[in-house]
């Protein structure tokens, strides 16, 4: 197993997780977020971090077109590049 290979289950872990991360900065406000050190955690604070929702969820979406791109065939072994 290529060592690339090996990055495709943890990317597709980093990848749920980041977009639950999303999930959780868009439905809860600055001063409900879950631990005091969660980025962007302010108390008292009732706005909510749609930019920092934002880039976890591309970031989320990144890891999942990285999983796809590594777990796809390799080219010169593949048999629909090849000429017939």
């Amino acid at each position: 197993m290529p060592s690339n290979r090996v990055l495709v289950p943890a990317a597709i872990v980093a990848g749920i997780v980041l977009i639950i991360i999303a999930g959780i900065y868009f439905v809860e406000p600055a001063k409900s977020l879950p631990f005091p050190n969660f980025l962007g955690h302010e108390a008292g604070s009732n706005h909510h971090h749609t930019k920092h929702g934002i880039a976890a969820f591309l970031l989320g979406i990144a890891c999942f077109v990285f999983a796809w791109f590594q777990s796809g065939p390799r080219g010169a072994g593949s048999t629909a590049d090849s000429p017939r």
